[in-house]
């Protein structure tokens, strides 16, 4: 048992299965009798405070704007590693992700903000379907196994990297509340000390975190998101240290120590903390109405249009290869793997509207547009001919 338990923990699969069963657990509580305490939970406060000094917020919050803020650490350190050592460092391989990355995000966006014209409020959430889920994306392509190319993983994982990129770019843009310049300037002073400790080549990783700690808490009060801060804290480690074997430098240890703590905690606390959907009451008529459709449109339509389009683009022209193994079949599957929003959409649009009249909504677009685009990306692909390239 414990050595099936540990295979399954390193397969590549296993976060995406988790985060699945945890979704559906939600909505199974959302729908029982537990439904109320389940709400009471969340809805608790936690304070931590010394002195005059304290944080006190609801559970749910904890959730989303602090334990997210360490997912955004990781998503940092896979970025900086990618962009200055893996697939990001050489151009000629990101132009197709790239473009492709950006068309699947604004056709989505414009499905939505089509769909909602002349409703200011609800085309705050014209980013919800924007993002790619990375684990749940690249959790259906290893379930498929060796019938989805090495060639096309690469490409949707490094089209999700850039698109995690985009969704940074937007929390910071877009979803900022009324600025604070105190707050801002404090923070602005911890990102200094930990450039400072880098140019003075301190390696250690204690020394970034503990300042890390105290920007969080500054760009909390600061009314930029607080999970930035955890993008911060990533740019500002080091990555190279020629003092150590590369795989035993402390950047790097890091990622590999904080990947499980993400993967089977604190994506499926999320999930468990925002995926729950109230089913009473619900008939197609909800799922229609503007919002959820241009939420499910925009990941089902708008996702697989907007990635697949430029990628075929480039290969008609010659400007890139077909990623290797690949097919135009299954390089259309996995364009609708691309649909697969669920977390980073769900935390968008709890940026996006604090009015809970908009929960229901948001989480019926989400999932229906999600589920949908997992169900046809696994069907497509696994009745693709196998290539003969194939792993």
């Amino acid at each position: 048992m414990t050595s099936r338990i540990h295979r399954f923990l390193h397969d590549e699969a296993a976060p995406g299965i988790v985060l699945i069963s945890v979704a559906a657990l939600a909505i199974v509580l959302a729908n029982s009798p537990l439904h109320a305490t389940i709400d009471r939970v969340f809805a608790t406060k936690f304070t931590i405070s010394y002195g005059e000094l304290g944080l006190s917020k609801p559970l749910v919050l904890w959730i989303n704007d602090g334990l997210m803020a360490i997912f955004f650490l990781l998503v940092g350190l896979e970025i900086k590693r990618e962009v200055l050592e893996g697939a990001l460092s050489k151009p000629a391989l990101i132009a197709m992700p790239v473009v492709a990355a950006l068309g699947g995000m604004l056709a989505p966006a414009a499905i939505f903000a089509w769909l909602n014209a002349g409703d200011a409020v609800a085309l705050r959430g014209w980013a919800v379907p924007a993002a790619t889920d990375i684990a749940f994306s690249i959790g259906v392509l290893a379930v498929l196994g060796s019938r989805v190319p090495l060639g096309l993983k690469l490409f949707l994982t490094t089209l999700a990297i850039i698109d995690d990129l985009g969704a940074i770019v937007i929390i910071a843009v877009f979803y900022t509340d009324a600025l604070s310049t105190t707050a801002l300037l404090l923070a602005a002073a911890c990102i200094a000390a930990m450039l400072a400790l880098n140019l003075l080549k301190v390696r250690r990783v204690a020394p970034y975190l503990l300042i890390g700690a105290v920007l969080w808490v500054c760009v909390l009060k600061s009314g930029v998101h607080a999970t930035l801060a955890g993008v911060v804290i990533a740019l500002c480690l080091p990555l190279r240290d020629d003092s150590v074997a590369p795989d035993d430098r402390p950047f790097i240890r890091l990622e590999h120590a904080l990947k499980p703590w993400v993967s089977f905690l604190i994506m499926p606390l999320f999930a468990l903390a925002n995926a729950g959907l109230p089913l009473a009451g619900l008939s197609l008529s909800a799922l229609l109405a503007p919002v959820p459709l241009g939420i499910a449109l925009g990941l089902f339509l708008g996702k697989q249009i907007g990635v697949f389009l430029p990628a075929a683009l480039f290969v008609l022209l010659r400007l890139a290869p077909m990623p290797a193994g690949g097919t135009w079949l299954k390089l259309y599957g996995v364009s609708i793997c691309a649909g697969i929003g669920f977390t980073m959409s769900l935390f968008i649009g709890s940026l996006a509207w604090d009015d809970p009249a908009f929960a229901a909504p948001l989480r019926l677009g989400v999932i229906v547009g999600s589920v949908v685009s997992a169900i046809l990306a696994f069907i497509l692909i696994r009745l693709a001919p196998r290539s003969a390239s194939s792993p």
